[in-house]
């Protein structure tokens, strides 16, 4: 991260920051064409304007219609839970088995993200509850590295009603269902709505996506929205 890029926001566009940032590449095809990770059905060719920007304006009009609604099997949540650390993050429907650091805020005021060297990992921002506490938390990965795909590169795919598990270190396991993917521009993230507590236990996973270019990289963010519907507990 370059000093250029580092633009003092509130802590929760700081998890944006994270995400659009760093080194990324984008894989070529045989035919010499950019292959861009799976995009939200519906993403259409450019990421949708939320309405706020990942500076920390939020509460503009129109924010809150920019975000999906819990509908179908997340409509109902379950009890929430006590904190206790997580420690592995599963989504069976798109492969993902990862194990789960924590990331925070360095000693200048920045977010950390998961190493570029481990892109097997996805880091919980510390900054928010643990996943299955009354409240938003929150879940980041990169979508690709200079390696090729990484943790979240197939977080587009995920449909709605899409389980997502999440192992914690009191034996307990979070089961989120997930109720919209969607895709942001990184000047249109409607910080405010998408971090909001909404009475429920939720959860967001987030990652790079959108239009990509090779002199700013990729142009904005995939969003995934889930609301905690079970818990399961170790025999």
């Amino acid at each position: 991260m370059t000093e250029t890029e580092r633009l003092r926001a509130s802590r929760w566009s700081m998890v944006v920051l994270l995400l659009l940032v760093g080194v990324f590449v984008v894989r070529i095809s045989a035919e010499g064409q950019l292959v861009l990770p799976p995009q939200p059905a519906g993403a259409g060719s450019a990421a949708r304007d939320g309405g706020g920007d990942a500076g920390g304006d939020t509460g503009r009009d129109g924010e809150a219609d920019a975000v999906p609604r819990p509908a179908g099997a997340a409509a109902r949540a379950a009890p929430p839970l006590p904190g206790s650390t997580a420690t592995r993050l599963r989504i069976p429907s798109v492969r993902v088995d990862a194990p789960l650091t924590r990331v925070s805020l360095d000693a200048d005021g920045w977010i950390d993200a998961p190493p570029a060297g481990r892109p097997e990992l996805a880091g919980h921002f510390r900054g928010s509850v643990t996943p299955g506490e009354q409240g938003t938390s929150v879940i980041v990965g990169h979508v690709d590295t200079a390696q090729g795909p990484a943790v979240f590169y197939d977080l587009g795919r995920l449909a709605k009603d899409s389980r997502v598990e999440v192992t914690r270190a009191d034996g307990t396991t979070a089961v989120f269902t997930v109720y919209g993917v969607e895709s942001f521009t990184k000047h249109g993230f409607p910080a405010e709505s998408v971090y909001r507590a909404t009475g429920a236990p939720e959860l967001r996973l987030i990652t790079c996506g959108g239009p990509f270019t090779e002199k700013t990289g990729y142009q904005g963010n995939v969003v995934a929205f889930a609301r905690l519907t079970e818990t399961r507990r170790a025999a």
